[in-house]
């Protein structure tokens, strides 16, 4: 399958690639599937595109890129509602928003998207740290 998206070009998929967003992602509720799609073959930047919308496609990064210490204490409820039955199962992923400025990229660390990679669920999770912020510097100034 494929999608033609007027921003990242044309999207090839496979059906087993669609993750499930059961109760979307804030600001987009109606829209829950999606597929995700690495920028470029060295680049730690990947799509997370609708397939209901090709007009919405986020920039996503993982968080450990960013901090590899990075720590995440799931809720019981996002277990629950993922089905995770191991931390092996659970893909984190955080949302960039990009500016013309390479060190004024930033990622949401403080709310990232949490992928069960067997049943292809996902959520995106708002933790309760102060820890991370929801614009951290994906490249820090040198």
């Amino acid at each position: 399958m494929e999608l033609i998206s007027p921003i990242h070009g044309k999207i090839t998929y496979e059906k087993n690639e669609i993750i499930h967003f059961e109760k979307g992602l804030p600001g987009f509720n109606g829209l829950k599937k999606y597929v995700i799609k690495q920028v470029e073959e060295e680049s730690p930047f990947s799509i997370l595109q609708s397939i209901e919308d090709k007009e919405i496609g986020f920039i996503i990064i993982s968080p450990f890129f960013i901090k590899d210490n990075y720590e995440v204490k799931l809720s019981d409820e996002i277990i629950k509602n993922l089905n995770l039955e191991g931390p092996d199962e659970a893909l984190l992923y955080s949302i960039v928003t990009l500016n013309s400025k390479i060190e004024d990229i930033t990622a949401n660390l403080k709310a990232p998207i949490v992928i069960n990679i067997k049943n292809k669920k996902g959520e995106q999770y708002i933790l309760d740290k102060e820890t991370y912020g929801i614009k951290e510097r994906v490249f820090p100034r040198e």
